[in-house]
């Protein structure tokens, strides 16, 4: 794959942007995803326009198995991670404070349960292309996870297809058949092919891997790493 290099104007003189694909592996029901997602979002806006960034959201389920009614949060936890509620309470606080230094919120208190979420990956699916992707990404996970509002139902997700401009009948659509299934099915599968087994994982340019919810600085390294290297590399 060939990555263009763009031009753009800042302090008054012609610079170069390196244009990078970014693909971000994640749940809408991981609390870490979000963290991992604001911290590249604040890594990108440090490098101003040194990077121009297409980020792709893809999918991963957590927990595709888990019923339609859902499942008790501290009792998955429990079950999963032999978690008592104790560490499960200390995880969440540390969780909305890096959420809160990122300009996110974590309604704690207000999410009980855990859902499927495969319907909401075959939106993001859809969304791809139409340039409200990352939109609906990050509406899916206010909704979850500031609102505590069922991720699996679809009335939540028409509501948040309709609040981020996309067409709600025709999410509607989507949703009353298994359109898209296969898709997001097969993208799941190359994934887990490839060896991820934990989200976040950030792709960058199919050769490097940022996995977890790593701090700002950390994303910023490799992104300035990756842009050295195109720029070496076109000056070669």
């Amino acid at each position: 794959m060939v990555y263009k290099r763009l031009f753009h104007w800042a302090h008054g003189g012609l610079t170069m942007t390196t244009a990078i694909k970014i693909d971000f592996v994640s749940d809408v029901s991981c609390p870490w995803c979000v963290i991992g997602l604001r911290a590249l979002q604040t890594a990108l806006s440090r490098m101003g326009g040194e990077v121009a960034a297409d980020i792709r959201f893809q999918p991963f389920e957590l927990n595709p198995q888990i019923s339609p009614e859902g499942e008790d949060i501290g009792e998955h936890i429990a079950r999963k991670y032999g978690s008592s509620a104790e560490q499960l309470a200390n995880t969440q606080e540390m969780i909305r404070a890096r959420g809160a230094e990122l300009g996110f919120e974590f309604g704690l208190g207000k999410r009980s349960r855990i859902y499927n979420t495969f319907d909401a990956h075959r939106l993001l699916h859809w969304a791809e292309g139409s340039g409200k992707q990352r939109a609906l990404k990050e509406a899916l996970f206010a909704a979850y996870f500031t609102e505590g509002r069922d991720p699996s139902a679809q009335a939540v997700l028409e509501d948040v297809v309709a609040k981020v401009g996309l067409d709600a009948p025709r999410a509607r659509q989507i949703l009353s058949s298994n359109e898209y299934a296969d898709e997001v099915r097969a993208r799941e599968r190359l994934y887990l092919n490839k060896g991820i087994h934990a989200v976040p994982a950030v792709i960058i340019n199919d050769r490097y891997l940022i996995q977890g919810g790593q701090p700002v600085e950390a994303f910023e390294r490799v992104l300035r790493k990756v842009a050295g290297e195109m720029s070496a590399a076109d000056a070669s």
